[in-house]
């Protein structure tokens, strides 16, 4: 069984879809793909479908909700004998003592390669190899399709993973970018950080990575025109000022120091003593 979360919804069992098309039942699918190979409680599948108001019914309801996938994995699966599936589909939607675990019989799923390839890109980058840091890091980026579970009404529980799985996007993304300016890929970043800056208004390290880009790419008065328009949102959205550290930026910026240069392809961006303007600012 193949798994994919990092973007809609997709469960294929023997190359055959078996996510299903009504709400609920779909509900119940992706929160038992977001933890496969493991037992999800029967209070956590009642608490994302009806959160603290569940139906008299709510077990012979979950019930029927488990038939329907077990029937749609039935079909995937077809009449072919499985040796490794004695149960049919109940050897791959089990049930356990107080809840059920999806088995995906050693298929992908997209979150663990995800976190796989995240923590491959943080080796790479501890042992001073930036390239191989950055490669990883982009292949790991590479596994989203969209936001997480974008075609799944998400529940208080799906709600709160789709949360955590996009935030450490944006990380592994923020990192990828900072590895890829140590090794002065400047250029090339400054259309993919403008867009990611207008989508990211108020994310102080983006900002911070594109006037570095910026900078680096001959175009100090852009640098400090994102400044400016950092300062403005701030002050409008939140009545707040640019954190110390951008605005230790700007006037590294306008001082031309010699700190934002590049010296090294695989030099830490120097800039203040708690390790550089871009490793303080990091989810900002």
């Amino acid at each position: 069984m193949d798994i994919s979360v990092l973007g809609p919804c997709r469960v294929v069992q023997s190359g055959v879809s078996v996510v299903p098309t009504a709400v609920k039942p779909r509900k119940v699918l992706a929160l038992l793909a977001l933890y496969p190979d493991q037992v999800v409680s029967v209070a956590s599948l009642v608490e994302e479908l009806w959160g603290e108001a569940p139906p008299r019914s709510v077990q012979t309801t979950l019930q029927t909700y488990v038939l329907q996938l077990r029937n749609l994995i039935a079909a995937a699966l077809g009449d072919r004998h499985h040796p490794d599936l004695p149960h049919g589909a109940k050897s791959v939607l089990i049930t356990e003592s107080g809840g059920y675990l999806l088995d995906t019989q050693g298929g992908m799923v997209d979150v663990c390669e995800f976190e796989r390839l995240s923590g491959a890109g943080h080796r790479a980058l501890e042992a001073g190899d930036c390239v191989g840091a950055s490669a990883s890091f982009r292949r790991a980026l590479e596994l989203w399709r969209g936001p997480a579970l974008v075609d799944v009404q998400c529940g208080p529980l799906l709600e709160i993973e789709a949360t955590r799985l996009e935030e450490s996007r944006l990380g592994i993304l923020n990192q990828r970018i900072e590895v890829d300016l140590s090794l002065g890929r400047h250029h090339e970043l400054v259309g993919e950080l403008s867009g990611l800056a207008a989508q990211h208004p108020l994310h102080e390290g983006i900002q911070a990575q594109l006037m570095l880009a910026l900078y680096r790419s001959g175009r100090r008065g852009n640098a400090l025109e994102v400044y400016q328009r950092l300062r403005g949102v701030l002050s409008r959205e939140l009545g707040l000022d640019p954190s110390p550290d951008l605005q230790r930026l700007q006037c590294a910026v306008l001082d031309s120091s010699v700190e934002l240069e590049l010296t090294g392809a695989a030099r830490d961006v120097a800039f203040s003593g708690s390790g550089g303007p871009l490793r303080a600012l990091r989810g900002g």
